[in-house]
């Protein structure tokens, strides 16, 4: 007969504590060795660091592909909840200019990440697609309260500011950009994107 927790759970037994902590702790030490190491991590250094068996690893995910689709998920996830997090600021203009810039800075962990995937057999689809479209679509409202804030340009649409995203972040990322360089890059296109009587350059 079925527990009242396990009809919760649709039949299914809860995780213990334990084994969400190890779940957790392996998420985030692999989302840190993979972002470091890209391709060339391995499955056992995060088995390592988080201080469990790579049994344990592997029980929670069943292959390494498994594994960087879930880092990318909770990536997408934290980002888009950061981003949610501005879309009631005082200052939309600011809000959105700064998250553009935090998404180009934390591209490299991103891409490390994704090129692992890839490497692993996996793809850049799934639960990853769903989570990546959720911090797109985060964007988007940034986006729009800027606009309706008159910090950007009216005829800027999300397809075109999320490719300037995607290309400013790979160039950061695999051009290594020294900080004060990435900066001068962003503030050349926030320059294109701010409406034409508030432009520096005319």
């Amino acid at each position: 007969m079925s527990t009242p927790d396990n009809r919760e759970t649709g039949g299914r037994r809860p995780q213990r504590a334990d084994a969400r902590t190890n779940r957790e702790r392996i998420l985030n030490v692999a989302e840190e060795v993979f972002g470091k190491g890209g391709r060339s991590a391995s499955t056992e250094e995060v088995a390592r660091l988080a201080g469990v068996g790579i049994a344990t690893v592997f029980r929670h995910f069943p292959t390494k592909a498994a594994l960087l689709e879930a880092v990318l998920v909770q990536r997408f996830d934290r980002l888009r909840a950061q981003a949610e997090t501005l879309f009631h600021a005082t200052d939309p203009g600011t809000a959105f200019f700064d998250f553009f810039s935090h998404l180009v800075a934390d591209a490299a962990g991103k891409i490390a990440i994704s090129e692992a995937l890839l490497e692993a057999g996996g793809e850049n689809g799934g639960d990853a697609a769903r989570a990546s479209d959720g911090l797109r679509r985060a964007v988007g409202a940034l986006l729009q309260r800027a606009q309706r804030a008159g910090a950007v340009r009216d005829d800027a649409e999300l397809p075109e500011v999320y490719a300037l995203l995607v290309g400013t972040s790979r160039a950061a990322a695999h051009a290594r950009l020294e900080k004060e360089v990435r900066q001068r890059m962003l503030a050349i296109v926030f320059d294109g994107l701010a409406p034409l009587g508030t432009r520096e350059r005319g």
